[in-house]
């Protein structure tokens, strides 16, 4: 399972999962639903509680991903297939433009 900590304007705001059975599921943060339950990270996913799942990578997330030229350079700087779209989320999206930004968990934080 790869996960990464979603963070909107440097706050913690929830943490997207890709499960084994290769599932997607996004959870906002109990502490951001109580403090900024306004503040959602996208229209399509208000703030709630209850976990979002998607059989795909939710389109929001797949659209931080680099296109074109730019995604050919990541993909081979990391040689990362670009089909592998959380792989190329976790490797490209820490610093992106906008409020948005995806931070890896290692596997050493998560035990």
């Amino acid at each position: 399972m790869r996960q990464a900590i979603i963070k909107y304007n440097n706050q913690n705001a929830g943490v997207l999962s890709e499960k084994d059975s290769g599932e997607y599921e996004f959870v906002y943060d109990t502490e951001y639903c109580t403090n900024h339950p306004d503040d959602f990270i996208t229209f399509n996913m208000p703030v709630r509680k209850q976990a979002y799942t998607s059989k795909y990578l939710f389109p929001f997330f797949d659209g931080l991903i680099p296109e074109g030229w730019l995604l050919n350079i990541a993909s081979e700087s990391w040689k990362i297939n670009k089909n592998d779209r959380m792989g190329l989320l976790l490797a490209c999206c820490q610093n992106s433009i906008g409020a948005v930004s995806v931070h890896p968990i290692t596997q050493s934080e998560n035990a």
